[in-house]
């Protein structure tokens, strides 16, 4: 009956999604081959996973992180991660890169001596990106030889695409039409998508929240009532003084509604 064409159905979109996958796996297999010689990677018998970072804010506000993580040229958003930076003052993209490397791997050796249960961080990638050039790369070669974890760390700066190798003063320049360089791009780049999007979710969260504490009347609870009905501040001024009224009493309706529209 429905049952079994629903689990048909599901079986059937398994079957496709592994076919996208393996395809997906195949085409990038060269990349993965060249990547590996540059970056002088042993030779594995399971695919490489890449895990890259990146530090995102607007004039040292709301400081965040992203790692993304591939696995065989794939992205695998299980393995996604966001950090808030806590311990920078102001814009300092270099401390910034060394605390969210720090932070991360010392959860990796905690899950590691912990248990042997996979943790969200207790398993290492075969090689680690930096969305930057020397100085990032720097601070995260500093934390990985610190804490003793023997993972190759390369820097993809953003200018010239060019990629920076632990001692090496000179990038090495991939040529453009090269595969690898193009599997390191969207991995850097999905990494800064992955960022600015926590960024922005802050920063508006933020906003919303400053106005909301300026209205007589509006406390913690109907500031959750109105964040979960309306979602963003454009939201808010876009409703009506009667759909506010039907989240909040209508005097506070109308003193929200004058504070939007102020």
């Amino acid at each position: 009956g429905e049952k079994k064409r629903m689990l048909d159905l599901a079986g059937e979109n398994a079957r496709t999604e592994l076919a996208r996958k393996l395809a997906s796996a195949g085409a990038d297999r060269e990349a993965l081959e060249k990547l590996r010689r540059l970056v002088d990677l042993p030779k594995a018998e399971t695919p490489p996973v890449i895990d890259c970072f990146d530090v995102s804010n607007l004039q040292g506000t709301h400081v965040v992180a992203s790692r993304v993580r591939f696995r065989a040229g794939i992205p695998d958003r299980a393995g996604y991660r966001r950090f808030r930076v806590r311990g920078v003052d102001g814009q300092d993209d270099f401390a910034s890169m060394e605390e969210t490397i720090r932070r991360r791997f010392q959860a990796y050796l905690r899950e590691r001596e912990r248990s042997a249960e996979q943790g969200k961080f207790s398993y290492p990638p075969s090689l680690v990106v930096i969305d930057g050039g020397v100085g990032q790369l720097g601070r995260a070669v500093k934390v990985m030889d610190e804490l003793g974890i023997d993972i190759p760390v390369i820097g993809l700066a953003k200018r010239m695409e060019e990629v920076y190798l632990p001692g090496q003063p000179e990038p090495v320049r991939i040529p453009r039409n090269e595969e690898a360089l193009y599997l390191l791009q969207q991995v850097r780049d999905e990494a800064h998508r992955f960022a600015v999007t926590y960024h922005r979710t802050l920063r508006s969260k933020s906003m919303v929240d400053s106005l909301l504490d300026e209205v007589e009347g509006v406390g913690p609870g109907r500031k959750k009532a109105l964040t979960r009905r309306f979602g963003s501040l454009k939201k808010m001024r876009e409703a009506s003084r009667d759909e506010l009224a039907e989240v909040v009493p209508a005097g506070v309706a109308e003193r929200l509604y004058e504070a939007l529209h102020r």
